[in-house]
């Protein structure tokens, strides 16, 4: 079998990040936890930017982020977002008609990404005890249920490990449909064993880390061989953190200065660098740091390093035109979406969509006409 697993597909999505103020790495919060100001600029600053949706994370001490998509969507008009949900605290009922209503209201621009949990200390603050593999056995039934509700056309009974319901039933249906069925798209992440089977299950989309291209092939193989035992077939997205500059010097300088503020900041507020928990993607980032703090033509991996492999946190450093290189080759793996989200937040997301967004657009097109005219 080729490497290069040709795309199917003749665009490409971007996905970038909001958050309830402005913080990151390099900048220490302050303030209150939501700065409504600054997430309707940031969320503005997306749609104007040109990226196609954004990424309203979750954290178990963080704002509510189905309120943060709700108050996001009521200040922009085209932009799509990508709603960060650990299964496991609402009810998939109670879950389903949530989406449905949002989707609705939002006029058909939410995708939801479910994330199971890689640290059991974040999952016991919100009194969430089971295990890393129990977590991910529950969202499959999770996902059951929410699949059922959205779909069905009269009450239904559900008899399951994790959950029991009688007559359950929504009046609300999602705006966007599927196969013509209503459906809210499905972002998912988790690299586990326990993982994969319920990504090929149930993803539309199968959410990478900033990974090696070697460490994308493996995983997109594997994922791809899971969904196509369910008769299906599964896009992709990897996230980055772009580091850009005029020159590829500079851009390298520009790095080396965001480590040395990570690392200040994190002795400042007496972080150590800590391990990755039960994430199997930070153990696949840290993995790829082993290898050294640059890999294949712009990968950086020192952030990853420093902060033990929490988050997304790899970096594509150089030029607009160079970082747009990069991505071209993961796109020739199959990856059809980007989430990059900068160091600078606000401004890098500004700053993408100057050069990196149109050109790697530009490239994308000109490889799948390409794919055309050879296929």
């Amino acid at each position: 079998m080729s490497q290069t697993t040709q795309n199917t597909q003749s665009d490409v999505e971007f996905i970038g990040m909001i958050q309830g103020q402005k913080v990151s790495e390099i900048h220490a919060a302050k303030g209150p936890a939501i700065d409504r100001d600054y997430v309707r600029a940031f969320a503005q600053a997306h749609e104007n930017a040109g990226f196609d949706r954004v990424l309203v994370p979750h954290h178990s001490t963080g704002p509510d982020a189905t309120l943060t998509v709700a108050y996001a969507a009521s200040v922009t008009e085209r932009i799509h977002f990508m709603l960060a949900h650990r299964p496991g605290f609402v009810a998939p009922t109670l879950a389903a008609r949530q989406f449905a209503s949002l989707d609705q209201f939002s006029g058909g621009r939410l995708g939801v990404h479910y994330i199971s949990g890689g640290s059991d200390e974040e999952q016991r603050r919100d009194g969430d005890w089971l295990d890393h593999d129990q977590r991910y056995a529950r969202t499959d039934e999770y996902l059951d249920v929410l699949h059922k509700v959205w779909t069905a056309d009269k009450p239904f009974d559900h008899e399951g490990a994790h959950y029991h319901y009688q007559n359950a039933f929504s009046e609300v249906k999602p705006l966007q449909t599927r196969n013509g069925k209503p459906h809210v798209p499905v972002y998912f992440g988790g690299a586990s064993e326990a993982a994969i089977p319920v990504a090929g299950k149930y993803a539309d989309v199968y959410a990478l880390w900033g990974e090696s291209l070697e460490q994308a092939r493996e995983l997109t193989t594997r994922v791809r061989a899971e969904a196509a035992r369910h008769g299906r077939s599964v896009r992709f997205s990897v996230s980055f953190r772009p580091i850009l500059a005029e020159t590829e010097e500079a851009a390298w300088a520009r790095a080396e200065n965001i480590l040395a503020e990570t690392k200040r900041l994190r002795v400042v507020q007496g972080y150590n660098r800590g391990g990755p928990q039960q994430s199997e993607g930070a153990k696949r980032l840290l993995a790829a740091a082993d290898k050294g703090p640059r890999v294949d033509k712009r990968l950086w991996t020192a952030v990853a390093q420093e902060i033990g492999g929490r988050s997304n946190s790899t970096a594509l450093v150089g030029t607009p035109e160079q970082v747009a290189d990069a991505l071209l080759d993961y796109y020739d793996l199959g990856v059809t979406t980007f989430l990059i989200r900068g160091f600078d937040p606000l401004e890098d997301a500004t700053d993408y969509g100057r050069e990196l967004i149109p050109r790697t657009r530009e490239l994308v097109a000109q490889r799948a006409q390409s794919q055309r005219k050879a296929a």
